[in-house]
């Protein structure tokens, strides 16, 4: 089935989330006692609410988006490209760019989204972080009444498990396992937080970012058995 599908409908995507505030002295009385719940089991005995809110971006209701990247293939003449934009900023309006990129460009019922992950964590966090903000869902994200199969969602976290639902794989070991070529990182996952608030380097973020897309990408390629992309083949628009 996956080597049925046309690459060229497969939209590929990653996001980077923080805390929704710098430090948990910014939070009001009622959400910090909200946090303290909802963090209770996590952080059990070993942390304080305080000390745990560094974590608290993974979280949609504590959280927010600070980069989303997508990546698509191209085919023109023979000649196949992948190519990268990123939305980043204030989190409203790159919500709103992204879903007018969904509306304009990926609307189509053959149109897929495809994450590592994306169904747990990426595509229920942005549609969340858009309730929030009263937007309107695009239609790849709203989902209520649609069957299983009729979801426009994959994952290669999904695919990777072959129906074994506990199983799970980053993506930097599918990578690896796979032999897929990693570039180096700047930054890894658990040092977002710090370069956008300490150190302010949001570039840093989305270059980490739209890594994580063209691994996502390389990973759809290796599973359809097909060459990977080579780094003259990847475009940033």
């Amino acid at each position: 089935m996956l080597h049925k599908l046309n690459l060229e409908n497969i939209l590929f995507l990653d996001i980077e989330t923080v805390p929704e505030f710098r430090n948990y002295s910014d939070l009001s009385e009622e959400k910090k006692q909200l946090w303290e719940e909802k963090s209770k089991y996590q952080r059990k005995d070993d942390y304080s609410a305080e000390e745990f809110y560094e974590r608290a971006g993974i979280w949609s209701e504590f959280g927010k988006i600070i980069c989303i990247s997508v990546g698509f293939f191209n085919f023109r003449n023979g000649k196949r490209n992948f190519r990268l934009t990123s939305f980043k900023g204030e989190e409203e309006k790159l919500l709103r760019d992204f879903t007018a990129l969904l509306e304009e460009y990926f609307f189509q019922p053959s149109h897929l989204l495809c994450a590592h992950n994306g169904k747990e964590f990426d595509f229920p966090y942005i549609a969340r972080r858009m309730l929030i903000h009263n937007m309107r869902l695009p239609s790849k994200l709203n989902l209520f009444g649609k069957k299983p199969w009729e979801v426009p969602h994959l994952d290669t976290l999904e695919l990777w498990k072959f129906g074994d639902f506990k199983h799970y794989t980053s993506l930097k070991l599918l990578t690896h396992v796979l032999g897929i070529p990693s570039p180096k990182e700047d930054i890894d996952g658990s040092m977002v937080r710090e370069v956008y608030y300490e150190k302010g380097e949001t570039d840093r973020i989305v270059k980490y970012c739209e890594r994580d897309v063209v691994a996502i990408a390389q990973v759809i390629l290796k599973l359809r058995q097909e060459p990977l992309l080579a780094e003259s083949e990847i475009v940033s628009v």
